[in-house]
């Protein structure tokens, strides 16, 4: 019985951003319970690293190259998935990021904040984040009544961190549009649910977080001194929320809600 609840056998997953270390942690989670993963990203190289190693575990995975800003892109991925298979059940929208052009520098004034920066981030977030790709993909499953919609956004977007307003700003709008979807889309049979990482390194953030010496940054020690669990996540800990989600057996009466998984950061107020 728990091993049916999180079986995905031959359920069509694509993960928008399977090319990083969260979206690519997922979409390992996806494959060894059986879906047939599709990887769409910009980055060749790593989508095509990413398909190698779920194939040698074992599952199924390809990668479709495509930038998740240009819709003709996404319907393009998309009729080519749909020539294959019969229907897209999962879609997990992990695209998204950061810009040092809409962070403020330490004493910065947010007046000064240039306005192509802030765009570009809320783009990356919130259009190509997950606008466009639940548009287009969203298609599919509203027209077989069946489908699991999980947006990253992020702990960032329920209390505003410092500098990167333009980011929290984005996600906090990402957790919005999710719960718009789930109510326009609850009796259509699609669930539209997100997954708020707390400081999880990547690529990405971890100069941020430690020094050439591996120890932490003064930021580091800082958000290490607010996580009740003194440490940061590792990519598989989100991976089995999002597995949760993606199965409708285990979860198909949870649609509009935030899964938060930050060690307990956004709970400390002081």
């Amino acid at each position: 019985m728990i091993h049916e609840l999180f079986n995905l056998q031959n359920q069509t997953a694509v993960v928008i951003g399977g090319t990083g270390a969260l979206g690519g942690a997922i979409a390992e989670a996806l494959a060894a319970a059986g879906a047939r993963v599709c990887i769409v990203g910009r980055n060749a190289e790593r989508g095509e690293e990413r398909v190698r190693k779920i194939g040698s575990s074992g599952g199924a995975a390809r990668f479709l190259a495509a930038d998740a800003l240009r819709r003709d892109d996404l319907e393009s991925v998309r009729e080519t998935i749909l020539h294959d298979h019969d229907s897209i059940k999962i879609l997990v929208n992990a695209a998204g990021g950061n810009s040092p052009a809409a962070t403020l520098a330490p004493g910065a004034e947010f007046s000064a904040l240039e306005l192509d920066g802030w765009r570009e981030v809320f783009d990356l977030n919130l259009v190509g984040g997950v606008l466009l790709p639940c548009q287009v993909f969203g298609e599919p499953m509203l027209q077989a009544k069946s489908g699991s919609i999980i947006n990253i956004a992020s702990m960032a977007g329920m209390t505003p961190l410092s500098r990167v307003v333009a980011y929290s700003a984005a996600k906090a709008a990402v957790l919005n549009l999710t719960q718009f979807l789930a109510r326009e889309w609850a009796e259509r049979g699609v669930r539209v649910n997100a997954l708020s990482p707390g400081f999880f390194p990547a690529e990405q953030n971890r100069a941020l977080l430690f020094n050439p010496e591996g120890g932490y940054t003064e930021r580091g020690a800082q958000i290490i001194a607010h996580t009740p669990m003194r440490r940061f996540g590792a990519a598989p800990e989100l991976a089995g929320a999002a597995l949760w989600l993606a199965s409708a057996r285990a979860s198909g009466f949870v649609t509009g809600q935030n899964i938060v998984v930050d060690g307990g950061f956004s709970c400390v107020t002081i």
